[in-house]
């Protein structure tokens, strides 16, 4: 095996990296801006002073303060700053700031006849400001009312009675569309987007923001959660936005003038209910502001009746019912829940090829290893593959992106079953992996630094594996990534994906550690125990060449490592007293080569049944493809016109899950019964082009397989969808009451 001495230091580094995820966005305690940032106002009737004294560690933007009056009497002049700080900030650039004690010279100008009887006039004052801590936060823009006392110094000339000054006219000009002052005079947020939301229909709701002209919101900063306990919230459907280029985020997708997104909302049908809703969003102006993250509470009515009724009222989904047990659930229930979870997963077929890969690793040892080596090997290979699922789930939830596909991609899946391909000829004795001989003599302790760097590459391999041989979408970690991505609970989502990754490597621990005691000793068995793992390894890279080969041609990778099994049985006859045994296994595997190879000729795809003639499949179901969102909502109008419900899967061609799905749900009378009055729509995702992309963000799905089920009413039934394998003595009943 290779070795990376630096591999061990990059574990370390992930679990660093999961415990700052899990900790608060900052240990430091802000002031509160009336604190950080104080003031008093004076006047001797020429002139208005504004005395600033600002904390130690904040400071405020020279371009983003400003001093006006409402008082149509009064004119203001130009304010007078003294020389400030040159500060490079992260998002605005270079700036000039403002520390400790400072003042602010405003002239004044009163209009004739603007004296009272006592020889003086008070003022009403609008402060303008933003500031930031050196800790970190940095405060939304600020206005602040307060008044000042001015002696009369009277000056004819004054603005004309009615004229909007200072602040005013800014905000005037900005609702018309200007953003005033050059771009330095910002709206209030709840100005420049202003949000509402309605019931539309009995489980769905309507979340509408107007957005002010030169401003702009995010679509990844978008996010409803409810602390509801009758409703579960769907994933919100967001329309296409604008690409826009951020000098700070990168390429994002925004929104402006106006957003309309549709929140549907599973409950018993029934009576009306009041749902609370917490909407977050962030949005930013294009003269150079960017708001912070800003939570609306709405309480939206939802109406009697709805599409869930008799004895569909209360269904939820697995998939939901987990999220909301990680939400609410006690902390060590749900680790320890989501351990047993990731334990079932371990013996499905999208983790199970990680057996011969580490059992492949530690007999490349040799004869000489031990069982505490081997668990140790087995514990860094787990480890590995627990961080890095868990900090990619979590990197693909908040982002609201699908990691997983990406390194789906044919190249990535090619590259990595050649890796396979070396390491099996390396088993077999083609060649022998190992550092190059220069690293090796600049080891000082090469026998304890080799193990290190040992240690640190089987880490790198389970890495790897967790981002391309685990490929699977199941209703646990569905309900992890929709825990972070739509409430942003890090803490409670990644503990529980980490003790899902750690219950899928569990089983690993007890094959590592049995491979490292049950390897025979030093001998001619040696080499061929070798070969076997060699095959097993062989046997890894078909599958995965299985997964983007098209059609037959997926059987010929079988067929090779079904011929190198029959000559490494037949190898091994010599180095046997019951010499039948080889002989046996190495005729059923040649011949089972043979098989695949007339399948591939038959036209067959299934390394399990390659002669199709033989295999007994039902035909397919009668799926249409569809590729966009616009193909979707055709679709469903189409079918809601002629009454029928409709059916719309996931799928993608590197799935195994799909796969599992065809063939043995799919295929059973009772599912193609209870589909029978269906429109069956397929969105093959196997690409993961841009429109794969955006149908599965209309959708707020991780990935395939999962199943979407509509009613005739053209409304999906939100609480029904499937999430992973389903077996068809369960899906049959589901699909039928989803589409009643």
């Amino acid at each position: 095996m290779p070795m990376f001495p630096m591999a061990a230091r990059l574990i370390a580094t992930f679990a660093l990296l999961l415990s700052s995820l899990a900790a608060p966005a900052s240990a430091d305690e802000f002031l509160p801006p009336e604190t950080a940032y104080r003031y008093t106002l004076d006047s001797d009737g020429r002139q208005i002073v504004v005395h600033w004294n600002v904390e130690g560690g904040y400071y405020l933007y020279r371009k983003r303060m400003g001093v006006a009056t409402s008082d149509a009497g009064i004119t203001l002049g130009e304010p007078v700053y003294p020389q400030g700080q040159i500060h490079t900030d992260e998002y605005f650039g270079e700036q000039e700031i403002f520390r400790g004690k400072f003042d602010v010279v405003v002239p004044v100008t009163l209009a004739s006849g603007a004296v009272t009887n006592t020889g003086t006039r008070t003022v009403p004052i609008t402060l303008k400001l933003q500031g930031c801590a050196d800790a970190g936060l940095c405060y939304p823009p600020t206005t602040w009312n307060a008044t000042v006392t001015v002696p009369v110094v009277a000056t004819p000339g004054a603005a004309p009675s009615g004229a909007a000054t200072g602040i005013d006219a800014v905000l005037a000009q900005a609702r018309r569309g200007g953003s005033g002052a050059g771009g330095d005079e910002f709206l209030d947020p709840d100005i420049a987007f202003q949000l509402a939301a309605t019931a539309d229909g009995p489980d769905r709701v309507k979340i509408i923001w107007e957005i002010a002209p030169e401003y702009y919101l995010y679509r990844n900063r978008l996010k409803v959660t409810t602390g509801s306990t009758q409703a579960t919230l769907g994933p919100l459907a967001l329309p296409t936005g604008e690409s826009h280029t951020d000098e700070y985020f990168g390429e994002q997708e925004v929104y402006r003038e106006e957003l309309i997104a549709t929140l549907p909302v599973a409950r018993p049908g029934g009576s009306a209910l009041a749902v609370p809703l917490e909407v977050t969003y962030q949005g930013c102006a294009d003269a150079g502001l960017c708001y912070p993250p800003i939570t609306k509470t709405l309480n939206v009515d939802l109406p009697a009746g709805g599409t869930i009724t008799g004895d569909s009222a209360g269904f939820v989904s697995r998939q939901d019912w987990m999220a909301g047990f990680i939400r609410s659930g006690n902390l060590f229930l749900v680790i320890g829940f989501f351990f047993g979870a990731g334990l079932l997963l371990a013996f499905t077929p999208c983790v199970l090829p990680m057996v011969p890969i580490l059992s492949g690793i530690i007999a490349g040892q040799g004869a000489g290893v031990t069982t505490r080596r081997a668990f140790f090997l087995s514990l860094s290979y787990v480890l590995g593959m627990a961080f890095t699922y868990t900090l990619a789930g979590i990197a693909a939830a908040a982002a609201g992106a699908q990691i997983q596909a990406v390194f789906q991609q044919p190249w990535i899946v090619t590259v990595f079953a050649l890796l396979f391909i070396l390491l099996a000829l390396s088993m077999f004795g083609l060649f022998t992996i190992q550092m190059p001989a220069v690293i090796q003599t600049r080891l000082a302790d090469a026998s304890n630094r080799q193990r290190a760097g040992t240690f640190g590459g089987v880490a790198v391999m389970g890495a790897l594996s967790a981002l391309i041989v685990t490929t699977c979408v199941a209703p646990a970690l569905v309900a992890t990534l929709a825990v972070i991505g739509q409430s942003g609970d890090v803490l409670r989502g990644g503990l529980a994906l980490f003790a899902m990754s750690l219950g899928m490597g569990a089983p690993l621990l007890v094959v590592g550690a049995s491979a490292g005691k049950l390897l025979p000793k030093a001998g001619p068995w040696m080499d061929t125990v070798k070969r076997v793992f060699g095959v097993l390894f062989l046997l890894v890279a078909a599958w995965m060449l299985g997964r983007i080969l098209p059609g037959r041609m997926g059987l010929l990778p079988w067929a090779v490592t079904a011929f190198v099994a029959a000559w490494v049985c037949w190898t091994a006859i010599a180095q046997t007293r019951r010499k039948w045994i080889p002989r046996t296994i190495g005729a059923v595997a040649g011949l089972y080569g043979l098989a695949l190879i007339a399948g591939a000729a038959l036209g067959g795809s299934d390394p399990l049944a390659p002669i199709p003639q033989l295999a007994g499949r039902h035909a397919d179901l009668p799926f249409k493809t569809i590729k966009s969102v616009a193909d979707l909502d055709a679709e469903i109008a189409a079918a809601r016109a002629s009454g029928r419900p409709v059916m719309l899967d996931f799928y993608a061609d590197w799935c195994v899950s799909c796969k599992e799905m065809e063939k043995y749900t799919f295929s059973e009378p009772a599912v193609r019964a209870a589909l029978a009055k269906a429109v069956l729509l397929r969105a093959d995702v196997t690409a993961n082009d841009a429109e794969d992309q955006a149908l599965l963000k209309h959708f707020g799905i991780f990935g395939p397989p999962t199943i979407a089920f509509y009613g005739t009413d053209g409304t999906e039934r939100r609480n029904f969808r499937v999430v992973g394998y389903m077996k068809a003595k369960e899906f049959a009943p589901l699909a039928a009451q989803a589409m009643r």
